[in-house]
């Protein structure tokens, strides 16, 4: 790879990990390894009813608020979907940071996102698409991620297919001090707050707090660790379990591709 093409390469890499930062936070962890330290049984069994119940409902309404340091602060709002692949579509706005500054040097400050079972999809603004031949959306697939980017490009592929609410409660089952710290109310209704501390892809360490209502499904999560930016915080609620999705792939026409922008000079 040439050094015009990795210097490419690394900022529309960059750009996605910008555009899937409801990702960044839910990603595959390790415990944090504490001697003496065992989840009781009960704390455990419940938490696995947990996960079940919650992947089995299949699909969710999802708000969410996300800071990472001085790079990145911003809020999303859609439906997620994972019977077959995870898919979902989003509208998320930057409030701040660098991110927020690169995003509107490209026309926009809010886009819409689309999950499919093969690729993230991001449209752009008006300043992208006179650089792309006229086309709004980006098509991240995660084959292609694989190959770009190396392991940090593959590493980024599974976090976008974990992101399912019941992600974080898998999460949670990996840590070796996970508790149960008591009920409170979320939503206006009862749940019970689980907490525990794992180690996150980039993350020196990491608090999960989950909070599940009656029915035994994720209603709440937060997401706490630091960053080589900074402090990182994301906090999301769901709600409308097994709401209907239909998550329709862009136009083709309206569309480019990661590998070819990749390939145009012209794309950074």
């Amino acid at each position: 790879m040439t050094s015009t093409r990795a210097r490419r390469s690394a900022f529309w890499i960059a750009l996605l990990t910008a555009l899937t930062a409801l990702a960044a936070c839910t990603s595959s962890g390790r415990s944090d390894e504490k001697a003496g330290t065992t989840p009781s049984h009960a704390v455990t069994a419940a938490l696995r009813t947990v996960e079940r119940s919650t992947d089995q409902a299949r699909s969710t309404r999802v708000r969410s608020t996300t800071s990472m340091g001085s790079a990145l602060s911003m809020k999303a709002d859609g439906t997620l979907a994972w019977h077959k692949g995870l898919t979902g579509a989003l509208k998320i706005t930057y409030t701040g940071g660098t991110t927020a500054d690169t995003m509107r040097r490209l026309g926009t400050t809010s886009m819409e996102a689309r999950y499919l079972p093969e690729a993230y999809y991001a449209r752009m603004g008006e300043a992208f698409a006179e650089k792309a031949d006229g086309k709004h959306w980006i098509k991240y697939a995660y084959d292609d991620l694989e190959q770009l980017g190396g392991s940090s490009g593959a590493d980024l592929a599974d976090q976008m297919r974990g992101t399912a609410p019941h992600t974080s409660v898998k999460l949670l089952l990996s840590s070796k001090d996970v508790r149960k710290v008591g009920e409170e109310t979320v939503s206006g209704g009862r749940a019970s707050h689980y907490s525990g501390t794992v180690h996150g892809e980039g993350v020196t360490s990491q608090t999960v707090d989950i909070w599940v209502d009656d029915r035994n499904l994720l209603v709440k999560k937060v997401e706490k660790g630091r960053t080589a930016t900074g402090p990182l915080t994301q906090t999301a609620f769901y709600s409308d379990y097994g709401v209907k999705t239909a998550v329709q792939r862009p136009p083709a026409g309206d569309t480019a591709d990661l590998k070819d922008l990749l390939n145009d000079s012209g794309g950074h």
